[in-house]
């Protein structure tokens, strides 16, 4: 080892600072992002009974004060740095636009504080390794906002359908996740003058510098310089159930296409995408985003040998090869926020690695990052997933 690695794992093993969480005590919880899912997961949270919110953090103080109205007591914040100094923060959930994940996620994990983190983990390949390592270094609990892995019936059918090889050999796993027109988000709509309790140079952070833009603050997923559009907000679900299901995380090309065919409204991601990656394991996942009505249901197809397995959140059916095989229909009604957050705070006492833990949110984002590479470069990407290099055309 280096001596800057051994540098490196003293400061973080100094930075572990974090309490020994007893069966009955409370989790001091800490938010960063205080929007309408970052006010969702919060409440999941409180529900569970087992956390405290204790701290408030966002750059528009109108988000913090829709998030005080469920936590009186809690401290606020602009600037998460502060908030992950206090002693009485033991978790910190992190629901910001993407292009703050990484660099908030990495301040919480050094400061010895449990991390509960939207998807997706990061807005570039090369933000991954960092939050990994931070998480590993200082030995804390990563978790990363992909519900499906907590899911009690996506491990049935992996179980009975995958594991078992009653699907045969798999070649091609088709996901669909098509979204309706949307219909608000005029500029007419926003506030023509910032708000003077909204902090727009560090909403910006890491982003280069452009005068107050309202639909970039207001919709900022519809932006590429703040997340990676349909492919992170959707297909990084997918395709870590696809990691799941196959054992593999490890695509080595990756070709797009799609454009901006719908809405006119000056966003940068396209609304309708179509991408295909190719996986070392001999099998290939393409992923279908359209915007329209009546559009086909979103979910994941495994297309075997030996049969087809669709699985979606609300249930899975199976239809066998054999003609006039009926489908086998599973069906759940389980809440998966609750499931991933129950399975976050267990293992905040227990201190075993998550369902969601950062690696598979690493991976899981970095297939989604290839695709809107290959859309933006328009070329095939040619990838190595050992090395996490994109390769010479």
């Amino acid at each position: 080892m280096t001596a800057l690695g051994r540098r490196d794992l003293v400061r973080g093993a100094a930075a572990s600072y974090g309490r020994i969480l007893g069966a009955n005590d409370r989790i001091g919880l800490g938010v960063v992002g205080c929007g309408g899912r970052g006010r969702h997961i919060m409440k999941v949270f409180q529900a569970t009974g087992q956390v405290e919110v204790r701290a408030l953090c966002d750059v528009y103080g109108a988000r913090i004060d829709e998030a005080r109205a469920g936590a009186p007591a809690a401290r606020d914040f602009y600037d998460h740095r502060k908030l992950v100094e206090l002693g009485e923060v033991d978790a910190v959930l992190v629901a910001t636009p993407d292009h703050w994940h990484a660099a908030i996620t990495i301040d919480a994990l050094n400061a010895g504080k449990d991390v509960y983190v939207e998807k997706p983990l990061t807005r570039g390949i090369w933000e991954g390794p960092a939050i990994v390592r931070a998480a590993r270094v200082n030995q804390r609990v990563c978790q990363v906002g992909m519900q499906q892995r907590s899911g009690m019936h996506y491990w049935k059918a992996k179980a009975e359908y995958l594991d078992t090889g009653r699907l045969g050999k798999v070649t091609v796993i088709q996901t669909i996740w098509h979204t309706a027109v949307e219909r608000g988000g005029r500029r007419a709509e926003y506030p023509r003058q910032k708000p003077s309790n909204l902090d727009w140079a560090r909403y910006l952070g890491p982003v280069k510098w452009r005068d107050w833009d309202p639909p970039q603050y207001f919709h900022y997923r519809r932006y590429l310089d703040f997340g990676g559009g349909k492919l992170t907000d959707f297909f990084a679900h997918w395709g870590d159930v696809v990691h799941m299901f196959m054992g593999q995380d490890d695509p080595t090309a990756a070709v797009a296409a799609g454009g901006i065919y719908y809405h006119r409204d000056g966003r940068t991601a396209p609304d309708t995408i179509y991408m295909l990656l190719e996986y070392r394991g001999g099998f290939t996942v393409t992923f279908e985003s359209a915007t329209g009505a009546r559009l086909a249901p979103y979910g994941i197809h495994f297309c075997g040998t030996e049969g087809r397995l669709f699985i979606d959140r609300q249930r899975y059916e199976f239809y066998p090869a054999e003609k006039d095989a009926p489908p086998e229909v599973f069906r759940t009604g389980e809440n998966l926020d609750e499931a991933h957050v129950s399975n976050f705070l267990e293992c905040c006492r227990t201190r075993r690695r998550p369902n969601g833990d950062v690696w598979y949110g690493h991976r899981a984002a970095m297939a989604a990052h290839l695709g809107n590479i290959a859309y933006m470069e328009k070329r095939r990407i040619r990838f190595d997933p050992d090395r996490e290099e994109i390769l010479p055309a």
